[in-house]
Formats: C-alpha cells, sequence, structure tokens
C-alpha cells in the first residue's frame, strides 16, 4: 500500500488526443476487449491498450485471474474505456466509458490479493487508512471519467 493514488497512464496518453486508447480486462467484459483491439487495429495512428493482467505475484489463485480482473472492475478499481480519435473529426465524445458504476466495495477486490491482505496484518490501521483513501479514489476517478464521456463535441 502506498498513500498516493496511481498514475493514470491512459489519461496521459488521451491527453495527446490523436493517440488511440483503451483500457481492458478481458475477465471482465470479453466482447469490449475484442473491440478495443479492432478499433486500435483500425486507427491510423498509434494506438495503446491498457490491459489488466493477473499475475502470481498478486498472491492470487491463478486460475481464478479472470474472476479477479472482473472484481477490479466491478470494484471500480479498472475502469474500462475507449478513447477513439477518428471520433472528434465526427463531432463525437472520443472517450467511450464501458464501464457501469462500481457495484462492489473496493475491499472484496483487494482483499483476494496477499499483498493487501499482508499489510492488513501488518499495519491494520495503515491498510484501514489506505482502504478509506481507496474507497474514495475510486469515487472520484468514476465520476471523472463519467463528466469526460458525457463532454459535448
Amino acid at each position: 500500500g502506498k498513500p498516493l493514488p496511481k498514475k493514470d497512464l491512459g489519461l496521459m496518453a488521451m491527453s495527446y488526443r490523436n493517440v488511440y486508447v483503451a483500457r481492458v480486462a478481458m475477465g471482465a467484459n470479453k466482447v469490449q476487449a475484442v473491440r478495443a483491439f479492432n478499433e486500435a487495429d483500425a486507427y491510423n495512428g498509434p494506438s495503446i491498450i491498457i490491459a489488466y493482467s493477473h499475475c502470481i505475484a498478486h498472491g492470487i489463485d491463478m486460475s481464478r485471474g479472470l474472476e479477479q480482473q472482473k472484481r477490479a472492475v466491478d470494484s471500480g478499481a479498472w475502469i474500462l474505456f475507449r478513447y477513439n480519435p477518428d471520433l472528434i473529426k465526427q463531432g463525437k465524445n472520443p472517450l467511450k466509458l464501458d464501464s457501469k458504476e462500481p457495484s462492489i466495495d473496493i475491499e472484496e477486490y483487494v482483499n483476494n490479493e496477499i499483498r493487501f491482505r499482508s499489510l492488513k496484518k501488518s499495519h491494520p490501521d495503515l491498510a484501514a487508512k489506505y482502504l478509506a483513501q481507496a474507497r474514495e479514489n475510486v469515487k472520484m476517478n468514476y465520476k471523472y471519467y463519467k463528466q469526460l464521456a458525457e463532454l459535448e463535441y
């Protein structure tokens, strides 16, 4: 755990306004992921797809990795979106928010990973503080992406 919000590579890449950007998680939404790959391939310019990739270092049962990806998306810790600059030329908002509002508490996601559970065991007060911060970050991030996706062009 750390007290700072994560850097948002997707927002950084979108700031160039000429890069196709998507964030995907196969375990949460296969159709959205395939759509993102197809759009990135069709885009005549640089493309970046940021994919949630579970890993053994997370301390999860690897046979349940896709379920953990779904929890990440359902908790709002991993927001799915597609940003296609070609839509700007059509007068449309280039950002499509593919995630729904968080439907589970982020604790349900983080408690499945050893890195978070070990912090809870070794420093329960700090873990509680970071969890509260993570809940706020989830709310703020989703609200921010939703506002961006609703902008008129």
